[in-house]
């Protein structure tokens, strides 16, 4: 019987050749990774107000170096999460939100700019475990915009309130001339009270943690979207503006370890993901096939060649739980009707850091990276 020797030097040469395409790789990811948006533009254009790339550009190249506090070296990091926590001389703690709704058309399947101005400054506060206490809300209307449709929005004002138990206290009216508008803008903030211990941030996202969404993926941007009337589209979709506080209260009960929480609203859970990789400097492991989508949805996103991992709702939450707590949360969020689509979509991994990436249907993986823009502009 006759064969070749082995080579010991052979099986050395081949695994440096494995390591070095490794390496390579991981060098790769991680110079693209460590690329910042820098601001390029002369001029502000809407992927600037898209949560994307273009977003968070404008937010360090104009907005951070102004307000955030100074230092000997430059600015302070500061978190970017959805409101902020003022620490009282009392010893408690506020969550402090402010936000603008241009949503065009003003009323769409599900619900109006008035149910989103509700809901959305209710959910900002929500997502950093805060119990709302009382909202503002400041209106810029257009010379020559309808009493009825005016009346008809701050009457979905008044019921998305009461119905979350978060009265609107304050507020302001300008009108600005004909064609200045859209016919309406409303900004609004809020305040809640956090209660004492709770502390939600991505520095608290560990290797191993699971990721959680509450349910659909896509139904609010792709109902004002269909709603326009510009894509000669039909589809039963309605957005799912909801308000999330009640949920969040008994999700952080019943899983007393939950590291990190966001709505998915605009860039959608893609953008959310992104945000969680960078800030907890941890990679996010999305599973394709877990990912839920109503069929009308992904068939809408599928004709206008758009992912629905990138497009918006506003009444859905991306949620980071301890292992041990996953069956008790998704219970939680369940017992509630935003949550009753909740599922596990993926886990916290250590490599490569700063990535979101999407194990495929087909086995493979692929990362799913930020967005400039926003393939669907004014939806929230």
């Amino acid at each position: 019987m006759t064969g070749t020797a082995h080579d010991p030097a052979a099986d050395h040469g081949a695994g440096e050749a494995a390591s070095g395409r490794e390496a390579a790789v991981f060098g790769r990811i991680e110079a693209f990774r460590r690329r910042r948006p820098r601001l390029r533009d002369e001029v502000v254009t809407l992927a600037h107000g898209a949560g994307g790339k273009a977003s968070a550009a404008l937010l360090h190249a104009v907005f951070l170096p102004a307000f955030a506090p100074a230092t000997e070296h430059g600015t302070e990091a500061v978190p970017l999460t959805d409101a902020a926590i003022l620490h009282l001389p009392s010893g408690e703690r506020l969550a402090f939100s402010t936000d603008s709704y241009v949503v065009k058309p003003l009323r769409f399947p599900g619900g109006s700019a008035g149910h989103l101005a509700v809901h959305g400054t209710i959910n900002d506060l929500a997502m950093m475990g805060a119990r709302p206490v009382a909202i503002s809300a400041a209106f810029v209307l257009e010379e020559g915009m309808p009493i009825d449709v005016l009346r008809q929005v701050v009457a979905d004002m008044a019921e998305a309130a009461a119905g979350a138990g978060v009265p609107v206290v304050t507020g302001d009216t300008k009108v600005v001339d004909r064609g200045a508008a859209d016919g309406m803008y409303i900004t609004t903030a809020g305040v809640g009270i956090v209660p004492a211990g709770l502390e939600l941030a991505a520095a608290k996202v560990a290797v191993g943690d699971v990721v959680l969404v509450s349910g659909t993926m896509g139904d609010h941007g792709t109902a004002v979207m269909l709603a326009r009337g510009d894509l000669a589209l039909e589809a039963d979709i309605a957005s799912d503006t909801a308000p999330l506080h009640k949920m969040v209260e008994d999700l952080i009960a019943a899983a007393p370890h939950t590291r990190w929480l966001r709505d998915s609203t605009r860039g959608g859970v893609g953008t959310v993901c992104n945000e969680l990789a960078r800030d907890a400097d941890l990679t996010v492991v999305l599973d394709e096939t877990a990912l839920p989508v109503r069929p009308e949805v992904a068939a809408a996103c599928e004709l206008l060649g758009i992912d629905p991992l990138y497009v918006a709702n506003e009444g859905k939450l991306v949620a980071v739980v301890a292992p041990e707590e996953e069956d008790a949360a998704l219970d939680a969020m369940r017992a509630h009707p935003p949550g009753s689509g909740a599922v596990r979509v993926g886990e916290i991994g250590a490599q490569p850091p700063g990535i979101v990436v999407l194990r495929t249907a087909m086995g493979g993986t692929r990362i799913v990276d930020m967005l400039v823009g926003d393939p669907l502009p004014r939806i929230c």
